[in-house]
């Protein structure tokens, strides 16, 4: 088993880099995740492994070799290295370098009458992690980013969706692609805007449906509020007229399930 002590080695360099650079993750299709539990769910969710890499002092190597028995290369790293590429210092003393999926609209699966949450260009990596918890623990057919901001392999979001990356579908386009899929797909969709809108909870969401959320600062797209089935918001009782994009969208996504009675 090889055993890297050196923060100068060319590999750890090349994970540094995928750490930081969305380049770098786009040019080589990998990415790196940190965390037990993370990467059995990324397994679980058709990951392909590339290399596992664990520190000994955290981790039983009989875990290592649980969690790596399909094959994947091993190497042992010392405090320092795991130090360099870890961002939590909570993690359990193993990360895995694992491939990019392709997150084309074509690829989604959905059943005969899907639920699905579409986040237009959210900024936020944190934000784009609650998201996908909140997909996950509603069990959504899939979440798609429109205009996303930054890949979808950004460290910050494999690690705020604490393992959602993996658990949900997802797929990225323009507001036009994804507008023209749901069109096409004959999927209602319902823009949460303060614009000429109606209350989210007077409407019916048990046909096949995506609840469209935007930014807190600049809301949808104008191009989702012409287009949409119907424009709707969460009414407002305080003086704020906004809310968190993740909570908002938890908000709706639960009315949607309460109305399919959680099916």
């Amino acid at each position: 088993m090889k055993l890297i002590t050196s923060i100068q080695n060319p590999l750890i360099k090349s994970l540094v880099q995928l750490q930081e650079k969305a380049k770098a993750r786009k040019q080589s299709g990998t990415f790196l995740i940190e965390g037990k539990r993370e990467i059995e769910l990324a397994i679980r969710g058709g990951y392909e492994l590339d290399t596992i890499l664990f520190f000994s002092d955290l981790i039983d190597i009989g875990e290592v070799h649980l969690i790596s028995k399909h094959n994947v290369p091993l190497i042992e790293i010392n405090k320092e290295v795991y130090q360099k590429l870890a961002y939590r210092d909570t993690t359990e003393g193993i990360l895995a370098v694992a491939k990019t999926k392709s997150m084309q609209l074509v690829d989604l699966k959905l059943s005969d009458n899907p639920l699905i949450l579409i986040a237009e260009a959210p900024e936020k990596p944190g934000n784009i992690g609650a998201l996908l918890r909140t997909a996950d623990a509603a069990n959504l057919d899939a979440v798609i980013i429109a205009n996303p901001k930054s890949d979808m392999y950004n460290p910050n979001i494999v690690r705020s969706s604490v393992g959602g990356l993996f658990t949900n579908q997802i797929a990225t386009g323009t507001t036009s692609e994804i507008i023209a899929f749901l069109q096409e797909n004959k999927i209602n969709f319902y823009s949460a805007t303060l614009q000429n809108s109606t209350s989210y909870h007077t409407q019916d969401f048990t046909q096949p449906t995506a609840l469209v959320v935007g930014t807190e600062a600049t809301g949808l797209s104008q191009e989702w509020r012409d287009k949409a089935t119907l424009n709707i918001n969460i009414p407002m009782q305080g003086a704020i007229d906004s809310m968190n994009v993740s909570v908002a969208a938890a908000i709706l996504i639960f009315e949607a399930k309460r109305q399919r009675n959680f099916k």
